[in-house]
């Protein structure tokens, strides 16, 4: 992901010799398998890549470090296993690059419903398919009402990539009340801006629920065919639902977008806990060495 990348390079240009694994096919991390192409053509991470390539770093793509559950829903198209062991004696310092790709998820009754999914379930699957990949199965949005629960960016990327398949409707979850069109700067600085913020996901056709939350699932013979809701005011920064709000809408895609957690906590052999949420070094790289870094699918910011 932009993390390894960014690292390897200025490593490289330092004069270490500097090889960098991914577990996915391509590299480029969410730039790669989270933003849809219409966001960002990926020509954009073939050409540094490329760069990259003739300044001497070395890429290892297809190559899982540690293990990944078996029940994970992350992205993992890896041919080759190797253990941390294995980089620590050949390589002199190895940096963890990775980002945090386990997914926020909600538990409520009815989760386990066929048509309930992550969005980086769904991203991936299409940027691979626009990639020229071959899939087995794909998780569409064509003629489906779908519903996106969660109002930052990779829920947009969901609206845009449902309305180019066909859905017969979309509609955005968030949880927070709706923010104003203007932020107040004065009251908001150095932080980032609240303030609505429309994509051009939205302006192709989204309807915008704020302050609300989901209760459940519903389905029938296992499919998803609705979800039930309550409104919700923020009173001393304690979320409470509104008496008398509940609703049912229809859905038969609902795509969970609510952020990310942590790292996937089995990979380059460590404990959640103990994950950094920077990238560390494990020895010094003041002379030139060899030095690994290990990008499962980085951050979701330019590094």
């Amino acid at each position: 992901g932009p993390a390894g990348l960014a690292a390897a390079q200025q490593l490289a240009r330092a004069g270490h010799d500097v090889t960098l694994f991914e577990k996915n096919s391509r590299i480029g991390g969410l730039l790669r398998y989270g933003i849809p192409d219409f966001k960002m053509e990926k020509t954009h991470i073939d050409r540094r890549v490329a760069q990259m390539q003739a300044e001497g770093v070395v890429f290892r793509t297809g190559v899982l470090v540690g293990a990944m559950p078996k029940d994970s829903k992350v992205t993992n198209d890896a041919k080759e296993t190797i253990t941390p062991e294995q980089l620590k004696a050949e390589f002199d310092a190895v940096l963890l690059t990775g980002g945090a790709e386990q997914s926020r998820d909600l538990p409520v009754p009815g989760r386990d419903l066929d048509g309930v999914h992550y969005a980086m379930e769904f991203l991936p699957q299409q940027n691979k398919l626009v990639a020229g990949d071959k899939l087995k199965t794909q998780i569409r949005a064509d003629g489906k009402h779908v519903i996106v629960i969660g109002g930052g960016d990779t829920g947009s990327d969901c609206v845009g990539t449902s309305n180019r398949h066909g859905a017969a409707s979309v509609t955005q979850f968030e949880l927070k009340p709706m923010p104003p069109e203007q932020e107040n700067k004065p009251l908001v600085w150095p932080y980032w801006p609240t303030k609505l913020r429309t994509s051009s996901s939205h302006e192709e056709g989204c309807e915008r629920e704020f302050a609300i939350a989901t209760k459940e699932f519903i389905g029938t013979k296992g499919k998803l065919t609705a979800l039930k809701t309550v409104r919700v005011e923020w009173q001393n920064g304690k979320m409470v639902e509104v008496p008398g709000s509940e609703e049912e809408h229809q859905a038969e895609l609902v795509l969970l977008a609510m952020g990310f957690t942590a790292p996937v906590a089995s990979m380059v052999g460590i404990g959640a806990r103990s994950w950094p949420t920077a990238m560390s070094v494990t020895t010094s790289v003041s002379s030139p060495s060899r030095t690994a870094a290990t990008a499962s699918a980085a951050r979701r910011w330019m590094a």
